[in-house]
């Protein structure tokens, strides 16, 4: 199996959301790697110790960016965030940054339950597949 690199993230009401997730499907996950904001990831490492996750920091304190930079520098292949709409964020501004650098880089983005169950259930999710990668040449040499 191709190992997905899968980044983690989750609101604070959604955390046990993605816990629970994750147990449902390990079978379907152990084996790839993933990175997670702090709180979360460490629970998750608690929750699902057999997982092999890296925990970066804690997203109002800069995980989101560090995730987003993974992103960027095509290190990242699945994005999984659980979202609470329901809960204003301190650090929406780093939130946005994140899901609009999983959008501009063609990424995989779940941000509920039902899309990640899609997500890791497609064939596509265990074979080789790549998403296209984006051609940014027609950006980059514009003329202002």
């Amino acid at each position: 199996m191709d190992r997905k690199r899968i980044a983690l993230v989750a609101h604070d009401a959604r955390k046990p959301d993605l816990i629970g997730w994750l147990g449902a499907n390990i079978r379907a996950l152990e084996g790839n790697v993933f990175w997670s904001t702090g709180t979360t990831g460490r629970l998750v490492r608690e929750a699902h110790p057999q997982l092999d996750i890296t925990s970066l920091k804690s997203g109002p304190l800069g995980g989101d960016q560090q995730i987003g930079a993974m992103i960027a520098e095509g290190r990242i292949d699945l994005l999984v965030f659980f979202v609470d709409p329901m809960t204003a964020q301190p650090h929406d501004v780093d939130v946005k940054a994140l899901t609009r650098l999983a959008t501009l880089y063609n990424i995989p983005m779940a941000c509920n339950e039902a899309t990640a169950d899609m997500v890791i259930s497609s064939p596509l999710f265990t074979s080789g597949y790549r998403p296209r990668a984006v051609d940014f040449a027609a950006h980059n040499s514009r003329s202002l």
